[in-house]
């Protein structure tokens, strides 16, 4: 059984680490935005304004990922689970048999981290696969339709 406290901490750790990426970004942005050799030479002359609407972008962005952090940091891996809810580790099976491990969380969907030998993916209860998969149970089936094609799976394990 996987130690879903470890990750958890590697999700928070990628999830910081996208934070870093943001916070240097919007560092730059707003460098580019304020450089005295951007200042607009004549009214076609857009290079600052464009820099400032991405620094603040950048700066939106960086706010996000903090907020992801945050929502991360309050789950509680040691909880156990009788249905897919926020915090699970969920295993599905699709009718090839090819597994498929997510983790079950309140942001950063999409967001993906190799663990013990799997490949986990974080999905949200917004996106399609989250919202069929919310409140299922183990040996549970459901179907969901991505890319206008209909995939099947198996809930085979909660965590």
């Amino acid at each position: 059984m996987m130690n879903k406290k470890i990750l958890l901490e590697q999700l928070i750790a990628a999830l910081e680490n996208v934070h870093l990426n943001a916070v240097v970004a919007a560092t730059r942005a707003h460098e580019t935005a304020t450089d005295n050799e951007n200042i607009a030479e004549n009214k076609y002359d857009t290079l600052a304004v464009e820099a400032a609407y991405l620094a603040h972008g950048q700066s939106v962005r960086v706010e996000q990922c903090a907020a992801d952090i945050a929502a991360f940091k309050s789950l509680h891996a040691e909880q156990s689970y009788t249905s897919v809810s926020l915090g699970a580790l969920v295993l599905l099976l699709d009718e090839h048999d090819n597994e498929k491990w997510l983790f079950f969380g309140p942001c950063a969907g999409g967001l993906k981290v190799a663990f013990e030998g799997k490949s986990i993916m974080v999905v949200t209860a917004s996106s399609p696969l989250g919202e069929v998969l919310e409140q299922t149970k183990i040996e549970q089936e459901i179907s969901v339709n991505i890319a206008g094609k209909k995939i099947n799976y198996e809930v085979i394990d909660i965590h």
